[in-house]
């Protein structure tokens, strides 16, 4: 029997022919992903840092975003902790308030290679899997014996296969077909296991495959992962990755799956995810008409600038609801700066949205955008948790880019294709 992409990146990993489901193996992840929760994570290891120092300075990738810039006085001491730490080892793969979210950062500074392992203390680290990268959460705990050890052990997961058939209509996207599956499988359905999607690939573009795999993590999985294409390696690139530098890992043709899903792009329509829960799925009539005080668009999730531009192409010419707030949060200072100029920002900006700086704020309810008791929110981000966004009196649905520019426009939750 052939091995899942799952089995053979971390039989290579830990030196063997291959691996079982449900073996542990001890490997050393080329890259550890940590954010502003730095600062609680190096403080768990304080005495031995300042006796045995860090593993490998290379291994650290530190990106301040979640409060960005700091809100008050704990955070931004926080950050000033991170700031000496990083100069004090020599870290050097560190990036400063305002350069993006973690997750857009990895990828566009080249650090996120095919058929490696990535673990970071955030959950949506499975973002790199639309690369190829067995690239997984860990808690802070783990984050800190790594910093020292280098190690850490992972269990081999079984695998899920997603078949994709077809092309997305007009209005409909990659967040749509996430929240489809999240909405059949549940928010638990693939629980310590790998998802792999096969079929047609290509009709997907690299940002589709990022928003997908950033969700992986909402309906359980320890890693969603693509094979590496003539789009990924274009892509990598890009971001100055030479085709040389990494080796391409992918499942062989017989390998065994715990389960098997399919699913036509084409026959897919715009969904939302009602409170609280992400796979509270239901299709976007089944809500049209609930009236909304915010929308977010935005985050690790859908603030690429391909999502950008289908936003507005939706509210180009036209003005949101003068009761609403919509607001628009690059992924990255990269992103911000490609949509400045090709002009999508101003665009956004005349149709009267907030443009925020690149981070992660109203994502997770620390600040520039926290709700009300009693609002209601519409947000491209991942989760839509009681208290998500800062209140738990609040209440916030999920869409895609389109839907989410479309019902600030209405100020209700509207069919994107009845703007188009």
């Amino acid at each position: 029997m052939g091995q899942t992409f799952a089995q053979k990146v971390l039989a290579k990993a830990a030196g063997l022919d291959e691996t079982a489901v449900s073996q542990i193996v001890t490997v050393k992840p080329v890259h550890l992903l940590t954010h502003d929760n730095t600062a609680a994570i190096i403080g768990k290891i304080g005495d031995e840092l300042d006796q045995y120092g860090i593993i490998n300075p290379e291994l650290s990738v530190i990106v301040l975003d979640h409060v960005a810039p700091a809100a008050n006085e704990k955070t931004a001491a926080g950050h000033k902790k991170i700031r000496e730490y990083v100069a004090k080892h020599g870290v050097r793969n560190f990036y400063d308030v305002g350069e993006g979210i973690c997750h857009q950062v990895m990828v566009e500074k080249g650090h996120a290679k095919p058929g490696t392992i990535i673990v970071g203390s955030d959950s949506h680290t499975c973002s790199y899997g639309a690369l190829g990268v067995f690239s997984t959460g860990v808690d802070r705990t783990e984050s800190a014996a790594l910093m020292l050890t280098g190690k850490t052990w992972l269990k081999v997961p079984p695998t899920i296969r997603v078949t994709l058939r077809g092309s997305f209509q007009p209005g409909v996207g990659a967040k749509d077909l996430i929240l489809r599956i999240i909405g059949d499988i549940g928010a638990d359905g693939a629980s310590y296991q790998a998802v792999e999607f096969h079929g047609e690939i290509d009709k997907l573009s690299v940002a589709e495959r990022f928003t997908i795999a950033n969700m992986g993590i909402e309906m359980g999985a320890k890693i969603a992962v693509f094979p590496v294409d003539a789009q990924t390696e274009a892509y990598l690139a890009e971001v100055g990755v030479a085709r040389d530098s990494y080796e391409a890992v992918w499942a062989d043709a017989d390998a065994e799956y715990v389960r098997e899903l399919e699913y036509d792009l084409a026959a897919l329509e715009p969904v939302v995810a009602k409170p609280h829960t992400v796979d509270n799925v239901c299709s976007v009539g089944e809500v049209a008409g609930t009236k909304l005080n915010q929308c977010l668009l935005g985050t690790c999730t859908n603030g690429r600038l391909n999502d950008l531009h289908e936003a507005a192409k939706i509210v180009k010419g036209k003005r949101v609801s003068p009761n609403v707030r919509f607001l628009v949060l690059p992924a990255s200072r990269s992103v911000f700066e490609s949509a400045t100029e090709d002009g999508t920002m101003l665009t956004l900006s005349k149709a009267g949205a907030t443009i925020l700086p690149p981070g992660c704020g109203p994502c997770l309810g620390a600040h520039q955008g926290v709700l009300a008791p009693g609002e209601v929110c519409l947000s491209t981000a991942n989760r839509n948790f009681k208290g998500r966004m800062g209140c738990k009196e609040a209440e916030i649905y999920l869409a895609g880019p389109t839907t989410v520019a479309a019902s600030a426009l209405r100020g209700e939750i509207s069919d994107p294709r009845k703007e188009m």
